[in-house]
C-alpha cells in the first residue's frame, strides 16, 4: 500500500457469518510508503499477465474482475482474516456490523479448503434446520465450495428474505453429502440476552460486540438490579465470535475501575494502541464468572483476558478460540476496501492468546469433535510468548480445575457449564459465612 487514500477501519472478529461478520474501527497513521525496486519489477511481471490475457485468451474477459481476483488472491495468501472486498462486499459488510442482515444464519470456516460451519445461530433458518457445527458444506446450489472464499461462500448464500437456497452438507455419520432447503430471513443478532437466576444471582448473554452492545448491556444490569442489587453475576460469553474492539474495551471498562485492558503491537507505525480504563466502572465488585468456549473468539477474549488477569471475574468452561490479531479495513476509491492483519493484540499481563486461547481457571467440559480453531486455519500467525507489557499487571494465579463430565447429561437439555457456574457463586458465599464464624 504507497498511501491511505480514505480513513481505515480497525476490525476484531474472526468468521464469516451468512452474511459475514466483520469488524470495528480505529485508525492508522497517513504516510507515504517507500518501494523497494524488485517490487517494481514484480509489478511489470503483473501488468505482462495482464495484457497476455487480455490479447490472447480464448474469450474476451472482464478486466476489472481479473483484477479484483488477482487482488483477492494476493490477500487471501497472508493469513485467513485478511481479503479484499469488491464494492458490493464492503457494502455487505458495513451493514452486517449493524446486526441485521439477510442470509441463513451460520457461522462459517475453512479447514483444509472446505467450507465448514462453526455454529448456527439461534432462532434463525439454519439453527431450525438442524445445521451442527463441523458441518462441511460442500455445495452451495450446484457450485462446488472446493477452493471456494468465504466472501464468495456468504454471496451465495445471501439473499431476499424467503428465497429458497440449497445447501449440500457432509456431516460424521452420513455415507453421502445431504441437501438442506431453506428460506432466507432477515438475520436479527440480538447482542444481549440477560434472566434473573435464583437467590438473586443474574445471567448476561452476549451474543456478539455490535455498536449497541455496552448501551444494552448497561439496561441489562439496571434491571437485573431493580429490585436490589445482585448478589453475582454469570457474563455468557460462549460461541461470541467477536466483534467491534471499542465495544469489548467498553464492556470490560463496566467492570473496571481503574488499569489496562488490552494492548496492540504492530510492525507499522501508529498500529501501537494502549487501552484503559476511564473510573466509569458502573458496577460493584460482586462475584463474576464468564462463562467461554472454543467459540469465544477475538472481542470476547479480550474481555476474558482482562477480566481474568485484573482478578475480576473467574472464567469457565473451556479454551477459546484463540485468536489475537487486528484487522484494518481500509477503503479504496472505487468502493472497493482491503481487510488486513495490521498488529496483535495482548492481555494486560502481556500474554498473546494468537492460536492458544485463553485458558479457562475452571475447566468444565470438551471441545466437541470438529470445531474450528484459529489453530485449525490455513496459513494463521504462529502463536507466541509473552512479550514486555506496556504496565506490569500481577498474572493470576489459579490453579486449573479439571471437572469431568458424565457421558450423558444429567437431565435432557441441561447447560452443565451454567449450572457449574451457579454451584460456584452459591459455594462463595457458603465459604464466605463460614469463615466469617470462624473469625
Amino acid at each position: 500500500m504507497i498511501k491511505r487514500l480514505t480513513s481505515p477501519k480497525f476490525v476484531g472478529g474472526v468468521f464469516f457469518v451468512v452474511v459475514l461478520f466483520s469488524f470495528a474501527s480505529w485508525g492508522l497513521s497517513q504516510r507515504v510508503v517507500s518501494i523497494p525496486n524488485n517490487t517494481y519489477e514484480s509489478l511489470k511481471i503483473y501488468t505482462d499477465v495482464l495484457g497476455i490475457i487480455q490479447e490472447n485468451y480464448a474469450e474476451n474477459v472482464d478486466t476489472k474482475e481479473v483484477i479484483y481476483n488477482s487482488l483477492k488472491g494476493m490477500v487471501k495468501g497472508l493469513d485467513p482474516h485478511s481479503s479484499f472486498m469488491t464494492p458490493e462486499e464492503y457494502t455487505e459488510m458495513q451493514i452486517d456490523t449493524k446486526g441485521s442482515f439477510g442470509g441463513i444464519g451460520i457461522e462459517i470456516g475453512t479447514k483444509e479448503n472446505i467450507l465448514t460451519v462453526i455454529s448456527p445461530i439461534e432462532d434463525t433458518p439454519a439453527f431450525k434446520a438442524g445445521l451442527l457445527a463441523g458441518d462441511k458444506i460442500v455445495k452451495i446450489g450446484d457450485k462446488s465450495t472446493k477452493d471456494m472464499g468465504l466472501t464468495e461462500a456468504v454471496g451465495l448464500m445471501r439473499g431476499p428474505k424467503d428465497t429458497p437456497i440449497t445447501i449440500h452438507i457432509m456431516r460424521d455419520g452420513f455415507d453421502a453429502p445431504r441437501q438442506f432447503t431453506l428460506n432466507r430471513a432477515i438475520i436479527k443478532v440480538k447482542s444481549v440476552k440477560y434472566k434473573q437466576l435464583e437467590e438473586g444471582f443474574g445471567y448476561i448473554r452476549l451474543a456478539q460486540f455490535q455498536e449497541n452492545t455496552t448501551e444494552e448491556l448497561e439496561k441489562a444490569l439496571k434491571e437485573l438490579q431493580k429490585n436490589g442489587s445482585m448478589r453475582g453475576l454469570i457474563l455468557d460469553l460462549r460461541n461470541n465470535p467477536g466483534g467491534l474492539l471499542q465495544e469489548a474495551v467498553s464492556v470490560s471498562n463496566e467492570f473496571l475501575d481503574k488499569g489496562l485492558i488490552v494492548y496492540t503491537k504492530g510492525r507499522a507505525q501508529g498500529q501501537d494502541m494502549t487501552f484503559n480504563a476511564d473510573t466509569a466502572k458502573s458496577q460493584p465488585d460482586y462475584p463474576m464468572i464468564v462463562l467461554v468456549n472454543n467459540g469465544s473468539a477475538s472481542a470476547s477474549e479480550i474481555v476474558a483476558g482482562a477480566l481474568q488477569d485484573h482478578k475480576r471475574a473467574i472464567i469457565l468452561g473451556t479454551t477459546t478460540f484463540g485468536k489475537g490479531s487486528v484487522q484494518t479495513i481500509i477503503p479504496l476509491s472505487d468502493g472497493s476496501a482491503v481487510r488486513i492483519t495490521t498488529s496483535k493484540y495482548y492481555t494486560p499481563s502481556g500474554r498473546s492468546i494468537q492460536a492458544k486461547g485463553i485458558e479457562p481457571d475452571i475447566v468444565v467440559g470438551e471441545v466437541p469433535k470438529g470445531h474450528l480453531k484459529e489453530k485449525d486455519l490455513e496459513g494463521h500467525l504462529a502463536p507466541e510468548g509473552p512479550v514486555e507489557e506496556p504496565k506490569k499487571v500481577e498474572k493470576k494465579e489459579v490453579e486449573k480445575i479439571k471437572v469431568e463430565e458424565p457421558a450423558k447429561p444429567a437431565a435432557e437439555g441441561e447447560d452443565v457449564q451454567l449450572k457449574r457456574a451457579i454451584d460456584y457463586l452459591k459455594s462463595w458465599y457458603i465459604f464466605k459465612g463460614t469463615n466469617q464464624k470462624v473469625s
